[in-house]
């Protein structure tokens, strides 16, 4: 079994620190080559060794002037390589570290079992950090703002009317069908693609490809399908320019977010900065695309009641996430609207790029690969059909994903402000700090995992001895991938677009990859590939 690359030692990540990263404890002065030897750094937490609890100001932390913090994420381009910097800096200053960069403060943590208390303490509406440079632009083109950007009883309001639609179990198995449908069509040109492209005897074909272009067709597609409840054809030959653009346009906007969180956008705004003005025409064009199809969907609903009307029948079939908002009439149209933009920009290559790293570690663990592939086979075999009972006789479907996202997770935090005073680690954090849980150090951490630089979806069993998790990672389960209420509004209609794109894959094609090697990684506002990896698919 494959295991991504690393160097093993450290007593929290198994990564090692580098030379010339200088940072200071609470109440110590480093000056050290932390490569080791003679003046290595011996990461020291004095916090707590009296057993009283250690205030605020005592935490470790990566100095105090965020704007010199700021210039330095610049020069050494760590905006890009912010997950990998998380990671040494734990490795440095233990579990829990402070960090202020420009305007923006924290307390990043590791550990499960904090993670736990800090969700515990989130209250009723929980709040996450709000993105100002998307709050921004909504506020500067007069548009409403999704759930994404709201917090308190408005966030809560909008929030449960979505669920209905995209969370609950009946929502889900509603538009199971449709994700389904266009998983079956993407392996279907696949399959074309590898006949006649592909080399080797006829039925038997492979094929060397990078797949990241059609991965992001397939989740736009998918997306498209069950939020409007129409097909939008990207699957032909000559898919449209539209939408296109729409990815692109998703792409930059991702690219230019990061460096925005730690200036004021007002103003950049105000001198005509070139970044500010690349991320606000991304934001035009992804609304003016939302807008013309939800437009589209709107029209053809209302026809279609019309006619019902008109002939006295009842409606069956099913309308899509849009076409459900706006027959329950919970939401205004602006809410609605605003909502459904979100979920369409949210849902592409927060698909996409999960997938690209799942048909990687695939590639590069047969023995792994076959393993789901027997259970898939088995699942699908007597599920007559029915995508949702191939879904449940295949659990390992689901492991895959939560082992990718583990190893690769979409968003490298996640950031709460608890509602009451929390102690973690022995330091007392004040209600309203923003508190972030740091999933790529997290994931890849030895006191969370037994060998987590292994990828074996078969951690993820129901038996703790079975699945490779340490004791303090018994909550990893359940806080990586879910988050409590506050947790991903599209994260239903993703985990069902890759389980059934995968089913489908494994059930027509074995993976393999030319290059073993570990994929190199770069962050926008999600973890990407520097570089997307080529797949072989070969026939079955």
């Amino acid at each position: 079994m494959r295991r991504v690359q690393g160097t093993s030692g450290s007593r929290f990540l198994g990564v090692l620190p580098q030379k010339g990263f200088c940072m200071t404890a609470a109440g110590t002065v480093v000056h050290a080559n932390l490569e080791g030897g003679k003046g290595a750094l011996k990461a020291v937490r004095r916090g707590g060794v009296d057993g009283r609890v250690r205030g605020f100001e005592e935490i470790p932390h990566t100095g105090r002037n965020g704007w010199i913090n700021l210039l330095k994420f610049w020069r050494e381009n760590r905006f890009q390589q912010l997950h990998k910097h998380m990671e040494r800096t734990f490795n440095v200053l233990g579990p829990i570290y402070r960090e202020k960069v420009g305007t923006l403060s924290s307390v990043n943590i590791l550990l499960p079992s904090d993670i736990s208390e800090l969700f515990q303490s989130e209250g009723l509406h929980p709040r996450r950090m709000t993105l100002q440079p998307w709050a921004t632009h909504r506020e500067i083109r007069n548009h409403n703002k999704g759930v994404f950007l709201k917090n308190g009883e408005e966030w809560r309001s909008d929030r449960l009317q979505l669920n209905k639609e995209v969370m609950l179990s009946s929502s889900v198995r509603r538009f199971l069908p449709l994700l389904d449908e266009v998983s079956k069509d993407f392996c279907g040109m696949l399959q074309a693609r590898v006949e006649k492209e592909g080399r080797g005897e006829e039925g038997k074909r492979s094929l060397t490809i990078d797949p990241s272009p059609d991965l992001f067709r397939f989740a736009l597609e998918a997306s498209c399908h069950v939020i409007y409840g129409e097909r939008i054809g990207l699957f032909s030959s000559s898919p449209s320019l539209e939408s296109q653009k729409f990815i692109w346009a998703v792409e930059r906007m991702l690219t230019t977010t990061p460096p925005l969180l730690y200036l004021p956008p007002r103003l950049l705004l105000c001198i005509g900065a070139p970044l500010w003005t690349q991320h606000a025409t991304a934001w035009d064009h992804i609304f003016s695309h939302a807008q013309a199809r939800i437009q589209r969907a709107y029209q053809r609903l209302s026809s279609s009641q019309a006619r019902r009307s008109a002939t006295g029948a009842t409606g069956g079939q099913y309308t899509g996430v849009l076409g459900q908002l706006m027959e329950k009439g919970q939401l205004s149209l602006d809410l609605i609207k605003a909502n459904i933009t979100e979920l369409m920009a949210g849902g592409v290559d927060t698909t996409a790029v999960p997938l690209q790293f799942a048909l990687f570690e695939l590639g590069r663990n047969p023995e792994v690969q076959e393993r789901v592939r027997q259970q898939v086979r088995t699942s699908y075999s007597q599920a007559g059909g029915d995508p949702q009972k191939a879904l449940q006789g295949a659990p390992l479907l689901k492991a895959t994903i939560k082992e990718v996202l583990r190893l690769y997770p979409v968003g490298i935090t996640v950031q709460r402000y608890p509602v009451r005073d929390i102690v973690l680690q022995n330091y007392h954090i004040p209600a309203g700090t923003m508190v972030q849980a740091c999933l790529y150090p997290m994931g890849r951490s030895s006191q969370v995992f037994e060998d987590p630089l292994r990828f074996d979806p078969g951690r993820w069993g129901s038996s703790s001895k079975e699945d490779g998790r340490r004791g303090e990672g018994q909550g990893f389960r359940s806080l990586a991938f879910g988050f409590g209420a506050r947790q991903c509004v599209g994260r239903r209609i993703a985990e069902n677009e890759m389980q059934l794109l995968l089913m489908h894959i494994l059930l027509n094609f074995h993976l393999s990859v030319p290059s073993s090697e570990d994929i190199k990684t770069n962050l926008t506002l999600i973890l990407q590939p520097e570089t997307p990896p080529r797949i072989t698919f070969t026939k079955l």
